[in-house]
């Protein structure tokens, strides 16, 4: 519930997870789904993106993950940014959330999200992955020069120019930004977040991620 509306999300809570929160403190990851997944059914921003592959790698991700759905004729920017770190706060106090380990990820709208979310509040996350994004470098790169980030995008996307997260990545290294990595996937168009998901190292990147360690 937010503002007197209620707003889906899903919570993947990973194998070894009791369901109730505990001593143990897992990490969290909060995904921020693309436009072709609006709406208000609570299922669509599971089945694009990273959920699909939650459920095909649950021992890469070893992880509860945090889903909201983003409403019809809406998109990822002010309250409904805010309506996401609801969520994220909700999972991470029913569950058991490690809030130095909380991670922000996002597809094409939710890309832009990402970068959007992270540079709002790179207090709250570890690190963030946008895919196939992007954002406007002149206003939100210098917040995001300390965030570790992987950006990726594929080479030929005709949705979201490759442009947008070279603009970005540049705008990001030029404001001091050292912790970041930059994967152009070759022949890969719009769906470039199979290919990110798939990459076995991403996961292993991004859990060894700590809030605490910048």
């Amino acid at each position: 519930m937010h503002s007197g509306r209620r707003y889906p999300y899903t919570v993947y809570l990973p194998p070894g997870h009791s369901g109730v929160s505990s001593d143990a403190a897992w990490p969290v990851i909060l995904f921020l789904h693309g436009a072709g997944e609006l709406g208000d059914d609570g299922r669509r921003q599971i089945q694009v993106g990273l959920g699909p592959w939650l459920c095909r790698y649950p021992e890469r991700y070893p992880a509860i993950a945090v889903l909201p759905q983003c409403p019809s004729k809406r998109r990822w920017d002010g309250d409904m940014l805010d309506v996401a770190l609801q969520a994220l706060d909700e999972a991470v106090h029913a569950y058991g959330g490690d809030p130095d380990r909380l991670y922000l990820t996002g597809v094409s709208m939710g890309g832009f999200g990402t970068f959007r979310l992270a540079s709002l509040r790179p207090d709250r996350f570890a690190a963030a992955i946008p895919i196939c994004g992007g954002g406007n470098p002149t206003m939100i790169a210098a917040a995001l020069s300390d965030v570790p980030m992987w950006v990726f995008h594929g080479a030929v996307d005709d949705i979201v120019p490759v442009e947008r997260s070279r603009q970005m990545v540049a705008a990001i290294k030029s404001a001091g930004g050292n912790r970041l990595r930059y994967t152009e996937l070759p022949g890969v168009a719009h769906n470039s977040w199979d290919a990110a998901y798939a990459d076995p190292e991403l996961p292993n990147w991004l859990l060894s991620q700590r809030l605490s360690a910048r």
